[in-house]
């Protein structure tokens, strides 16, 4: 089976430096795995943007260099939090015959019938689980329906997730995932309920004035 193919040099350019790197368009990497020394390398990177956004954390990469070829996983991936950009990677060598442990996202579907039905409200309490297969078995999420939570207090656990055969949880099977819990009613606040109690008064009182001045006037024109 292909994968995904990313073409990486060897880096020489270490530590602080790495920022001259990336003003290239170059991404800094490392390479480990087991039976592999740690290899520090670099790729382009609109190359890795584009592999990273077909295959995630869990889709098996080729990673080319030093006139090898590697099946690795994606791994560490640092980003800059303001431009959301990469800024540096780890690859993770793998032996396609030995099982590997890592975490997939958890992905909710469809709209529970207690939140279409309006007597509660849906809380997703875990959004990922820690699985173990071979590498190219892994799942990109895991998704599960709750449609059929119909009430406060239902509730979808790790033990619910469909899975193939191939792969084996690790997160403990009795963890919530999702649950229905009340719904929330927003109650006026003490400031809020004086401010109406205080307006009420200040229109009392701009009536009673008013009661007053019709009363001057009609006594006027008794006169």
């Amino acid at each position: 089976m292909k994968h995904p193919l990313l073409v990486a040099e060897e880096r020489t350019v270490l530590g602080k430096k790495v920022k001259k790197l990336r003003k290239e368009g170059l991404l800094p990497a490392n390479v480990y795995g087991k039976g592999l020394d740690s290899h520090a390398l670099q790729i382009k990177l609109t190359d890795f943007q584009s592999v990273f956004k077909e295959v995630g954390e869990t889709g098996l990469v080729d990673l080319q260099f030093d006139g090898k070829t590697k099946p690795v996983l994606i791994k560490n991936l640092q980003l800059n939090y303001q431009s959301n950009t990469p800024l540096h990677v780890d690859f993770y060598q793998v032996n396609l015959k030995e099982k590997v442990k890592t975490t997939v996202p958890i992905i909710l579907t469809d709209e529970a019938q207690a939140v279409t039905d309006k007597v509660g409200q849906l809380l997703q309490t875990l959004s990922d689980v820690e699985i173990e297969a071979l590498p190219d078995k892994l799942p990109e999420n895991i998704e599960i329906s709750v449609a059929d939570l119909a009430e406060v207090g239902a509730q979808k656990t790790i033990g619910d997730l469909p899975v193939s055969e191939d792969v084996t949880i690790i997160t403990d099977a009795g963890q919530t995932i999702a649950k229905i819990v009340e719904l929330v009613v927003e109650e006026e606040t003490p400031e809020e309920v004086e401010g109406t109690e205080e307006g009420s008064e200040e229109k009392a009182e701009e009536g009673s004035d008013e009661d007053k001045k019709e009363e001057a006037e009609s006594a006027k024109e008794d006169k």
